[in-house]
């Protein structure tokens, strides 16, 4: 995962300790080294302390910024004292950047209450924000009004608002390939890619007849398709699938990652049932939980919305996502329920798990024709699930975010699967009924919830609920 940066404000006013912004100046960027970030402030010989204080403080934190802009992440105002309201606002507003901008007031103590050491930050951030609001600019709010940053509270704030980064820094100028058309029975992945577009996400589209085409060039022998063979191979056990089989998909695969890498794509959604069964006999299913793996999240049936989903979550924690149907009650427990899909479940999830073949389209096409699925139980831990729609009536884009736990509870079913307990799971429930959302759902192995909720609520401006 690349490093995040963040542009420091230091904020300081001439009424307070001045002495607090050096002190403070000094402690921010101690505590974004020793956590992994990278920083852009201002200097000490920039301006006093390396702070902002004056319209002339501004217009030369504005400048770096600029000129660091491909560098920069996201803003950390950090308040060490009062702060100056103008000179924060007119640092963001003329340096240009849209990015999001975390706003940090470092806390007094009782024992620390003279003129000669009061900070007032918990005041001042308080016109920092008007400021900040009066020039339409969103910002995050750490948990605590103030909060210590040598705290652990903040080195986690500091944590989730650089997934906040990473999503929104992510989402602009996105790019996602839908391969092959929706299939005919699956209106609930219908999407609107005009929505998606004036939010900066692209779409690339490409029909099956061309990548089958594309396939039936490449000889068995190729070298290519070796590696590809050889690539699945090492990924997973395929003790239980036939050589054409597996040589079908590595022709399969590799023209996939070909078109994927030409188009600068950062993720796939992919026709199956039961196009690629029928009329070319096999299942795609460990070639995409392969590209999942391996941080090119793919999804099934041509899902770019549960697609999206599933980028979101990877941006957010770093690691794959997974793309699942909601799919069965477990017992008579409201707040627990089945997670399935055939599968194309990233190896990461699992507790163990081997190539085999779909015994759902078994039944229609043939055994022979589904080989390719990655079965096996999630293992259990905590997860964040996301769905993001497109609402053409609307012209909106909705979502919805929260968190649970896979759960050990005895189940012996088929596919990739796994108990979740949700709180709350039947409001949730009602919630994506009432709303019209897909029966898919993203989900990734972490606790991001709060953070994809900033992300996509406070600075995409998509409509969210955030399930709790």
């Amino acid at each position: 995962m690349q490093k995040t940066t963040f542009g420091v404000i230091v904020g300081n006013r001439g009424f307070f300790p001045d002495i607090l912004a050096k002190q403070g100046r000094k402690d921010i960027l101690e505590v974004l080294k020793s956590n992994g970030f990278g920083s852009i402030a201002l200097s000490m010989q920039d301006t006093k302390y390396g702070s902002v204080e004056t319209y002339a403080d501004a217009k030369k934190c504005a400048e770096l910024f600029a000129k660091n802009g491909d560098k920069i992440d996201g803003i950390i105002v950090t308040l060490p004292n009062f702060g100056d309201e103008k000179g924060v606002a007119e640092s963001v507003k003329r340096c240009g950047l849209n990015v999001p901008i975390l706003i940090q007031a470092e806390p007094d103590s009782p024992g620390k209450m003279t003129i000669a050491d009061r900070r007032d930050s918990f005041c001042g951030k308080m016109s920092v924000c008007n400021n900040l609001s009066q020039a339409g600019i969103p910002y995050t709010l750490t948990k605590l009004h103030t909060m210590g940053v040598a705290s652990a509270e903040f080195k986690q704030e500091l944590d989730d608002f650089a997934s906040v980064c990473r999503i929104v820094k992510g989402l602009k100028n996105a790019r996602f390939g839908a391969i092959g058309a929706r299939t005919g029975a699956f209106n609930t992945v219908r999407y609107s890619e005009k929505l998606l577009e004036l939010s900066g996400i692209a779409v690339e589209t490409i029909d099956l007849s061309e990548i089958m085409g594309r396939i039936i060039r490449l000889a068995d022998n190729d070298r290519n398709v070796k590696k590809k063979l050889s690539e699945i191979q090492q990924y997973t056990s395929t003790k239980l699938i036939p050589d054409d089989s597996l040589l079908k998909m590595a022709k399969f695969g590799y023209v996939i990652d070909q078109w994927a890498k030409d188009n600068d794509l950062d993720g796939t959604a992919i026709q199956c049932w039961t196009s690629l069964e029928e009329f070319f006999g096999i299942v795609p299913c460990t070639l995409m939980s392969m590209m999942s793996e391996s941080l090119m999240p793919s999804a099934c049936e041509v899902d770019i919305t549960g697609l999206l989903g599933m980028y979101i979550l990877q941006l957010a924690s770093g690691t794959p996502s997974a793309l699942l149907d909601w799919n069965n009650n477990y017992a008579d427990d409201p707040d627990k329920c089945v997670l399935f899909h055939c599968s194309n479940l990233p190896k990461s999830f699992f507790k163990s798990a081997q190539m085999d073949y779909q015994a759902i389209i078994a039944g229609s096409v043939g055994k022979d024709n589904t080989y390719g699925t990655m079965v096996g139980r999630i293992a259990p831990g905590s997860a964040t699930f996301c769905r993001t729609s497109t609402d053409d009536a609307a012209g909106v884009i909705s979502a919805y975010v929260g968190e649970g736990k896979f759960t050990n509870d005895s189940l012996d079913t088929f596919g990739g699967y796994g108990v979740m307990k949700i709180p709350n799971l039947q409001n949730l429930l009602q919630f994506i009924c009432r709303m019209g959302f897909e029966h898919h759902v993203a989900m990734n192995m972490s606790q991001k919830a709060d953070a994809i909720a900033e992300a996509i609520g406070n600075y995409m401006g998509w409509e969210l609920y955030r399930h709790k």
